[in-house]
């Protein structure tokens, strides 16, 4: 077996040429392979080259806490096209990323796509077939009838069709094929063989070297250290030294954002649950303890950013820690999906699956429910989570949120019910709206379609919307009142702050007093019988 070049990423970057297409395993910092995208543009600046690079993303590539990921290459002259499932995202009071800045000044095409989609584009790149068929974006911003995943007026309609096969519509992503894959890992032997065992999962990196590799391209690998020829384990062998032409050491990589090495999130070693961070009382963990007393214990349940994330924390602290198995789109079966932007590792997970699969999960609808965050909800039920129009950089993007919600059989949507500075405290009482939001986030129609309301009803999807002083439930007659929180004015401080009308349940509820206390509820999940395990998350096929 021949061995592999050993290179700096200055070198490595002479291997792209102009126009080329380079696709990236990365997840924010988590797995991200940022002294390679640093040594392209370093090239850039003292040669002027490569030009008109189309850069593909299955994930964000980068972060805004000091990893710049995509950023190194987001100059204009560089980068002609990204094609990506999210995007750097961080604070309002944060100055944007480059690459959003860019996309802002219309100085480069810009397309968001789910992150499953563009995975499998990579993996029929692979096998050399034609592209992806999928009903995965059907009706949303995705769909070529909307925006078709442009994000800017630079962007042309490109890259998804519809189309109608066995009397279903159908979205058609051609496949991806790129001349250079560039993605991480900890250790290559000096074949290239190459090992994950410090990271917080492998992403896409077989796929993504499979696409380049078979289609005549190069595959860079960024890893932390180099072992003798032969001495890695076969069974811990992710990516073999077939598939790699060059490798670049950074001992220096982070493992995600802001962590070195945790061995808790790598699977080395797990932590007691009590090793967690408490989270503070907010009204934020109000809503993530009444979405928390819809699950069972058994159940698989898939987890988004924001809000949602704080669910399994409150789980841990109502020592209900390991009754559910969370599933996140990283690939993290199991253990607990950490906060912030450590989101996408999980502390003490059973398993760690590469994303595509994990994906095949979640498209599939193999799971139970999901729990997912919101910016806005409008009267079909539609939800948009992806498009802030003043601070484009505080959303991702759409990531696997369309992937997921398109088959999850019940999807629980959470959120404060009003936007800008507010003054609402709890407390033994319930909920005091002091003073309101400004802005509502109940409007006639969303900015941006991120999830379709009346495709979840026509396909028999069960959908909930959580917040701090409601829950509403979508059903074929538009958004019903379910429950209010104790304290709070069903007229004033829900009905009139929804810009549309809004059914108010025969069987209207108060939300239970003890969430609105600094204490543990006392929640216990309720066991879910074998039956209604299976039956939960296979809906009848006529639901399709």
């Amino acid at each position: 077996m021949q061995k592999v070049q050993i290179l700096t990423a200055r070198e490595a970057a002479e291997l792209i040429n102009d126009d080329d297409v380079i696709t990236v395993s990365s997840s924010s910092a988590l797995g991200c392979p940022d002294s390679v995208l640093a040594g392209i543009g370093q090239r850039f600046e003292e040669t002027s080259h490569p030009v008109n690079l189309t850069s593909v993303h299955p994930i964000a590539a980068g972060d805004m806490y000091g990893v710049k990921g995509i950023d190194h290459i987001a100059r204009p002259g560089l980068l002609r096209k990204v094609i990506a499932g999210s995007y750097p995202s961080g604070p309002s009071s944060a100055e944007p990323p480059l690459i959003w800045q860019m996309i802002e000044r219309e100085e480069v095409e810009a397309y968001n796509f789910p992150s499953g989609v563009i995975y499998q584009m990579h993996r029929t790149a692979a096998a050399k077939q034609p592209g992806v068929f999928t009903q995965v974006g059907l009706d949303t911003f995705i769909d070529p009838r909307l925006q078709g995943g442009r994000m800017n007026n630079t962007t042309p309609a490109a890259h998804v069709e519809t189309a109608t096969l066995t009397g279903q519509e159908w979205l058609f992503f051609p496949s991806v094929i790129p001349n250079v894959a560039i993605i991480r890992a900890t250790t290559a032997d000096e074949y290239g063989n190459l090992t994950f065992e410090d990271e917080g999962s492998p992403l896409g990196a077989l796929d993504l070297a499979y696409a380049a590799h078979n289609n005549g391209g190069v595959v860079i690998a960024q890893v932390k250290r180099l072992a003798e020829a032969g001495s890695l384990h076969p069974q811990h062998v992710k990516v073999p030294g077939i598939l790699v032409d060059a490798i670049v050491i950074a001992e220096d990589q982070l493992q995600t954002t802001l962590t070195a090495n945790d061995p808790a999130i790598s699977g080395q070693l797990r932590r007691p649950l009590g090793s967690l961070p408490h989270v503070a009382f907010s009204i934020e963990k109000i809503t993530a303890r009444r979405a928390a007393q819809e699950l069972k214990a058994g159940e698989i349940v898939n987890l988004g950013f924001g809000v949602s994330a704080l669910v399994p924390h409150v789980l841990v602290e109502e020592e209900q820690g390991r009754e559910v198995s969370w599933v996140i789109e990283q690939g993290a079966v199991g253990g607990i999906p950490l906060l912030d932007f450590a989101f996408g590792c999980a502390q003490n997970p059973d398993a760690i699956m590469p994303s595509i699969d994990q994906f095949t999960l979640l498209q599939g609808g193999g799971f139970h429910r999901s729990l997912l965050s919101f910016l806005e909800i409008d009267r079909h039920g539609n939800v948009n989570v992806h498009h802030l129009p003043t601070k484009r950089h505080v959303t991702a993007g759409v990531g696997g949120f369309a992937d997921i919600t398109s088959s999850a059989p019940e999807i629980i949507f959470m959120g404060a019910f009003t936007a800008g500075r507010r003054d609402i405290v709890a407390g033994g009482n319930g909920l005091d709206i002091r003073a309101d939001g400004p802005f509502t986030k109940l409007v006639n129609d969303v900015s941006a379609v991120t999830f379709s309301g009346p495709r979840a009803l026509a396909r028999g999807r069960k959908v909930k919307y959580i917040t701090e002083r409601a829950v509403l439930e979508l059903t074929t007659e538009g958004l019903v009142v379910t429950e209010i929180a104790p304290g709070v004015d069903l007229q004033k401080d829900v009905l009139d702050r929804s810009e549309f009308p809004l059914i108010v349940s025969d069987e209207l509820r108060t939300m239970d007093l003890a969430l609105f206390a600094d204490a543990p509820v006392g929640l216990r999940l309720p066991p879910l019988p074998l039956h209604e395990r299976i039956e939960q998350r296979t809906p009848s096929l006529a639901a399709h």
